[in-house]
């Protein structure tokens, strides 16, 4: 007994077996081609980035699923090929003609591992995975080999991007070692929202983000830091870490370092985010 596969399954069949009179058995080509199809692993992939479980395939695959020899780890290895084979596609992605403004550039961590992200922005809103590495923000070394194989893989480096990251002193070194000294930073809003937010009482949160979503919205810069001032003012009586990190949020900002606060960068060449 053997398996072939068609476009979306594996299904088991009867395999022939051919003899040569001196060499005894042979293969067979027709069989040996029809054993592997990528269309398989993409599609198992795709369940699996879902939610699917291998236990559960059968659930995703057609009514015939009970006539499929597709094991567990079958499926585990055809999702492990179908996902290096997305990766390799990802690191090869030219950039040359990509049109970019804005690059964010952020750290996730999925059960023990950490993983940087960098993603694009163009002129039309659209976004870009750009790369991946691992290692987390803090990590110098994965930080300049992300932003290294950006420029290998052509983006642009004649031009100035606003960058939007966390408070990571290493991404900003990268930063400055790949594309210059005269590229405009931004301050990750949402991250400073959690460092500040985590200071304060449950109670105090939602009010808090209120406010200080308000004074980001506000036009002019020196209205906004004024209203965030206060809003640090009244945080310190209870809670002067809050009050200490708010304040990060405008001391940093000035022409030589970019723009962590401005509701307007002033800095950049791209529209604030």
């Amino acid at each position: 007994m053997g398996q072939v596969s068609l476009a979306d399954r594996q299904i088991k069949v009867k395999r022939p077996r051919l003899r040569h009179k001196q060499e005894g058995e042979v293969s067979v080509p027709a069989y040996e081609s029809l054993q592997e199809n990528s269309a398989t692993a993409q599609r198992m992939m795709g369940a699996l980035l879902r939610g699917v479980s291998t236990r559960e395939y059968a659930e995703v695959l057609p009514e015939m699923a009970e006539t499929a020899g597709v094991s567990r780890s079958s499926i585990s290895r055809q999702a492990i090929e179908g996902s290096v084979e997305q990766l390799r596609q990802l690191r090869e992605r030219r950039w040359d003609q990509a049109d970019l403004l804005v690059l964010y550039i952020d750290g996730q961590r999925f059960g023990s591992h950490h993983v940087i992200s960098a993603v694009g922005v163009d002129r039309a809103g659209a976004k870009h995975v750009l790369g991946i590495e691992l290692g987390a923000t803090e990590n110098a070394a994965a930080v300049k080999q992300l932003l290294t194989n950006l420029r290998d893989q052509g983006l642009p480096m004649d031009r100035k991007y606003l960058f939007v990251i966390d408070g990571a002193k290493a991404l900003r070194a990268a930063i400055e070692g790949v594309f210059g000294t005269g590229q405009p930073v931004q301050r990750c809003r949402n991250h400073k929202m959690r460092n500040v937010i985590d200071e304060l009482p449950k109670e105090q949160r939602p009010q808090a983000m209120n406010l200080m979503r308000a004074a980001w919205r506000v036009h002019d810069a020196e209205e906004g830091v004024k209203r965030l001032e206060q809003l640090a003012r009244f945080l310190e009586q209870q809670h002067e870490s809050a009050a200490r990190s708010l304040r990060k949020a405008w001391r940093r900002c000035s022409p030589s370092n970019g723009c962590s606060f401005r509701p307007r960068c002033t800095n950049a060449s791209a529209p604030p985010t």
